[in-house]
């Protein structure tokens, strides 16, 4: 009888030491820190180049690089996907910053931007009739540790305004396209398609074809 109260004495003391650890691991405070990231991300890149024939050299180009989300269905409802986006500056992208490189100034739907290294997002308005790129100096978000997905922390630069269109197909994943015309090289398209969401904006390149 001994052996048998003792043995159930035992089994509770057990089961406390287990509960008093759990409920311990349970509350220790969080770390000040964590660390994140993701094995070779899928991103794209999409570029325009100019080459000086007579010089046999380069004449410029610029690069859009950027992580590819999938779209997800749930951003079909309307409801949601405005709550999401309405008013409020939208990452473009994943993981890492979208960027845009170019070593020479652009405009971009009438905006100057500068020469330089660029991050990229979106702005909607409060009424969700138009979009625009949002321009962010690197500069100042790293020296602000801003993450990508932090983006309406990020101080926002300048917006050059996006026409807004329903695209005739579905992409399953964010691709963002820069294409030149083969007529006029100084008049390049920069196209951002996901779902059958479809961003366009005209962008002049100091370039003289002649």
């Amino acid at each position: 009888m001994k052996s048998k109260t003792a043995k159930i004495l035992f089994g509770m003391a057990v089961v406390m030491c287990f509960v008093s650890a759990l409920y311990a691991q349970e509350n220790k405070p969080r770390p000040k820190f964590i660390a994140f990231g993701s094995d070779s991300p899928e991103r794209g890149t999409t570029r325009v180049g100019y080459w000086n024939n007579e010089k046999n050299m380069g004449a410029g180009q610029f690069a859009i690089d950027y992580g590819r989300p999938v779209w997800r269905k749930e951003y079909e409802d309307t409801a949601n996907f405005d709550k999401m986006t309405k008013g409020k500056v939208y990452r473009l992208g994943s993981n890492f910053w979208t960027t845009l490189d170019s070593d020479m100034p652009l405009t971009i739907a009438g905006k100057t931007v500068p020469a330089g290294s660029w991050y990229l997002g979106l702005h909607r308005s409060e009424d969700g009739a138009t979009w625009s790129l949002v321009f962010i100096d690197p500069a100042k978000a790293r020296a602000a540790h801003v993450d990508a997905s932090e983006i309406e922390r990020a101080p926002v630069a300048f917006k050059a305004p996006m026409t807004v269109e329903q695209a005739a197909e579905s992409k399953d994943k964010l691709t963002i396209d820069l294409t030149f015309h083969k007529g006029n090289l100084k008049d390049v398209t920069l196209k951002i398609a996901w779902g059958k969401m479809q961003l366009t904006a005209p962008i002049q390149v100091p370039i003289s074809a002649s």
